[in-house]
């Protein structure tokens, strides 16, 4: 005799399919068993970090009883109204501010007009292109240091150079002296290396384009200037708009030039927010102080960036 069929209830139907599911965890076929070592990996290195440092931020450390004490809002009471004990933090906002506005500029224009000289493709397009990439491969550190031999008073081809047209004095170089040209110095290595990036991707971004848009503007007798300004950028504004962001947040992180180039003078011309970061947490020994600009830096770069998605309408 056959056993009648017991028909499921909604509620017990949906109970099975809830125990399959929770059963199923560990099956192939469940795409979190394969992102759990990537999310457990992100938590560890860098969500309990920055949970960490917001923690250390209201707290002072004591090297001389090796105690932490609880300071409350006192470190950022510090960087708003200053204190002498641990330097002077809006210049390092200003130099910051100064830095990454005339590198930003200075990367985009040149990274456009070099561009746009590659999609004509000259007969050096290919070895150009090879070129570019070189810069961004070497290491900050590396690149400072070479900046630094030839950007010396004494013997660096770029002080002789700059000395031979009148630019520079030996009593006032790139690097030494009152310190006057010291944040120029900076910037041209950074515009060194990371021009190209502008480079890569504007001239993908052009290669990019519908060529019969292009042609057709050509044939109703637009000039070249008018088919770059109503056509090719504003067709480039989104890859533009990602490169420029991009940069922007790496910016404002800037250490590495400053520490083998000037280390943070002469004075604190060229005491970039990082940098200040480092010597208050590691030379000063105020490692409560170096958490808080750590969250300060943090919190400008996130509001800095979703402002500019907003602004811009970066679509990604």
């Amino acid at each position: 005799m056959a056993r009648p069929s017991i028909a499921l209830t909604p509620l017990s139907a949906q109970a099975e399919v809830t125990t399959k599911r929770r059963r199923s965890f560990f099956s192939a076929n469940n795409p979190w068993l394969w992102v759990a070592p990537a999310v457990i990996i992100l938590a560890l290195y860098s969500i309990f970090p920055l949970i960490f440092n917001i923690l250390v931020s209201f707290q002072n450390f004591r090297a001389s009883t090796k105690a932490w004490e609880w300071v409350g809002f006192r470190n950022y009471e510090w960087m708003l109204f200053g204190n002498p004990l641990v330097g002077n933090f809006g210049n390092a906002i200003v130099v910051t501010a100064v830095y990454t506005i005339i590198a930003l500029f200075a990367q985009l224009a040149l990274g456009l007009f070099i561009a746009l000289l590659l999609d004509d493709r000259p007969w050096f397009s290919g070895l150009m292109q090879t070129f570019m990439i070189l810069p961004m491969v070497t290491a900050p550190v590396i690149a400072g240091l070479i900046f630094r031999l030839l950007q010396h008073s004494e013997f660096g081809v770029i002080s002789w150079l700059l000395y031979g047209i009148g630019a520079l004095t030996k009593e006032e170089p790139l690097l030494g002296g009152t310190g006057q040209y010291a944040l120029i110095a900076l910037l041209m290595v950074e515009i060194w290396q990371w021009t190209p990036f502008f480079v890569l991707i504007i001239l993908a971004g052009l290669k990019g384009l519908p060529h019969e848009i292009i042609e057709a503007s050509q044939v109703d007798g637009a000039n070249w200037f008018q088919r770059l300004t109503r056509i090719k950028i504003p067709m480039l504004f989104g890859v533009i708009t990602v490169g420029v962001l991009f940069r922007l947040i790496e910016l404002y992180k800037t250490f590495d030039y400053v520490m083998v180039l000037t280390s943070g003078g002469p004075g604190d011309r060229t005491t970039t927010l990082s940098f200040y970061q480092y010597t208050v947490t590691f030379q000063n020994i105020r490692w409560g102080y170096g958490a808080a600009i750590g969250v300060f830096i943090m919190v400008v770069g996130w509001l800095s960036a979703f402002a500019y998605t907003k602004i811009f309408r970066v679509k990604w």
